[in-house]
């Protein structure tokens, strides 16, 4: 055996696999990226030749929070990472691993709150009303998939996770499993629940393979239960601009502010957990106002 090859990393002694047990209440992407911080730092510890969770001080931390910079990483991503650590060490300290929690002061650079850009009228034509052919069933799927994402304002992930007893044709309306397993009924137009109709009674059998699991609502190619990728690919092929698929989410709340909903309403709609969230709309809808303003007015 290689005796200079570095010791393998051991799982019990930082409680790494009890930290992702820990935080499996929150959604997938959101404990993976968790998962990976802790990985990264841990690693990061290593290298440093630190490799005792009780030697972490917030001196080590600084080094550590100096070290992100020095990568350049996006302050997005340094704000991640350090409430990744928060949560890590605050497990650890309620495992009794530590005395001490030497982050609960970890503070990052604030990351942007610039929204992605909003989907525009002849965009969303392009994507929504251009000419659709029943009888192909993933274009069909596809189709339901955009409707989805604007008509009811939900995440990539809360629309792929689901099912068909989730939507409630009659009341014209979804159950979506949001941030934190939080349930919440969105409701969806008219327009919209008779294309949801039509593909579950007449489409999306044809979507499915013999291994399907049998209660999803959309599948990829392959049959298996549709996924974050899959939808980021149907917007590119459908999309003659670059958009992400969040775009429509954030043109949907704009909307609706736009058109006078209550803040705290299109926060319940969003499933955000703080109004604050929700807010940042308000900032795009007043930037799009004084846009309007300065265009239409004679003496602006």
């Amino acid at each position: 055996m290689d005796q200079s090859a570095p010791e393998p990393i051991e799982h019990d002694h930082f409680e790494r696999d009890g930290f992702s047990t820990w935080i499996s209440g929150r959604s997938p992407a959101t404990k993976r990226a968790y998962v990976a911080d802790v990985d990264d730092f841990v690693n990061w510890l290593l290298e440093g030749e630190i490799h005792d969770v009780q030697d972490v001080d917030r001196l080590v931390l600084r080094r550590w929070m100096a070290s992100l910079a020095a990568r350049e990483l996006a302050k997005s991503t340094i704000a991640r990472k350090a409430a990744a650590i928060r949560s890590y060490f605050s497990w650890l300290r309620s495992r009794g691993v530590i005395e001490v929690d030497p982050a609960a002061r970890l503070s990052a650079p604030a990351a942007s709150s610039r929204l992605p850009d909003l989907v525009g009228p002849a965009e969303l034509a392009e994507l929504l009303d251009a000419p659709l052919d029943f009888d192909a069933p993933l274009d069909v799927r596809d189709r339901v998939v955009l409707e989805l994402l604007y008509a009811a304002g939900i995440r990539v992930a809360e629309l792929c996770s689901l099912d068909v007893e989730d939507v409630d044709l009659v009341a014209g309306s979804i159950l979506v499993m949001g941030k934190g397993s939080k349930e919440r009924r969105v409701p969806i137009h008219e327009r919209c629940a008779l294309l949801v109709e039509r593909y579950i009674h007449e489409s999306r059998d044809a979507t499915m393979k013999e291994d399907s699991p049998s209660g999803a609502l959309f599948y990829n190619r392959k049959g298996a239960r549709l996924g974050s990728r899959d939808v980021r690919r149907i917007l590119d092929a459908r999309s003659q601009v670059p958009t992400h698929p969040h775009a429509l989410r954030h043109t949907y709340a704009t909307h609706l502010l736009d058109g006078g909903a209550d803040l705290r309403v299109v926060q319940e709609l969003l499933g955000h957990a703080s109004l604050a969230t929700t807010q940042l709309y308000t900032h795009v809808s007043k930037d799009r106002l004084q846009r309007v303003y300065d265009d239409t007015h004679p003496r602006a």
